[in-house]
């Protein structure tokens, strides 16, 4: 079973080593920054299912690094860590798209059980998906593990990018696929070159899948792409 994937960005050296520590014990994989400049770099170098953020830090506060990652992805989900408890700081994080808050000190089994509900509730149905191979859409028979796409007695060999590519999108059928998301998980890395290249690849699909004109990749600007099957 695929791990999840947790950023941990805290500048108390103690606390932080103790909560990689316990959660990697707890089965997750984790990485730790010691301050928000390492924590944005790290992020955006790297693909994360969720983010727990320090909110009083040098260089670069949580606050700060929660506007900068979720320019990039509007999903992963942020747990903020604060030393004091202030209604203005909560509205403030909650304004910034946080899942959830703990108030220094906490336990450990708290933060253990706040994290699996929210990775249940919001990347839970994407990790079962993940397994899937094959899929089935209009005329087209798509086995990713073979690279191969069917469409009727016709059979299209996929290159290594158009494949993942084709994968993700079959994987959120019908629902909107953000590019950063797809860059960070393909390319590894969602620069402007990177930007390109995918467009390239979206192109190189469009043209297979226009095999069936019920099968289309669509745009939705600014944002990212959409596989539906129009009626």
């Amino acid at each position: 079973m695929e791990k999840y994937k947790l950023l941990i960005v805290e500048d108390d050296a103690n606390l932080g080593q103790v909560l990689r520590e316990y959660l990697e014990l707890k089965g997750y994989e984790t990485v730790l920054c010691a301050d928000g400049d390492i924590g944005s770099k790290t992020f955006h170098s790297d693909v994360f299912d969720l983010c727990i953020l320090d909110i009083m830090m040098p260089k670069k506060d949580g606050f700060t690094l929660a506007r900068e990652i979720r320019v990039s992805d509007k999903q992963i989900p942020i747990v903020f860590l604060t030393a004091k408890s202030m209604k203005e700081d909560t509205i403030e994080g909650f304004r910034l798209g946080a899942d959830d808050f703990l108030t220094k000190p906490f336990s450990m089994e708290e933060l253990l059980l706040r994290l699996k509900a929210i990775l249940r509730r919001t990347v839970g149905n994407e990790k079962i998906k993940s397994g899937e191979t094959e899929f089935q859409f209009g005329n087209f028979h798509f086995e990713s593990t073979k690279q191969i796409l069917r469409c009727g007695g016709e059979e299209i060999k996929l290159t290594t990018k158009e494949n993942e590519l084709l994968r993700l999108l079959s994987l959120n059928m019908g629902q909107m696929l953000d590019r950063s998301t797809a860059l960070k998980k393909i390319w590894h890395d969602d620069s402007y070159f990177n930007a390109r290249s995918m467009d390239v690849y979206i192109t190189k699909l469009r043209k297979h899948l226009k095999r069936d004109k019920n099968i289309q990749i669509l745009t939705v600007h600014g944002h990212g792409f959409k596989l539906v099957k129009m009626d």
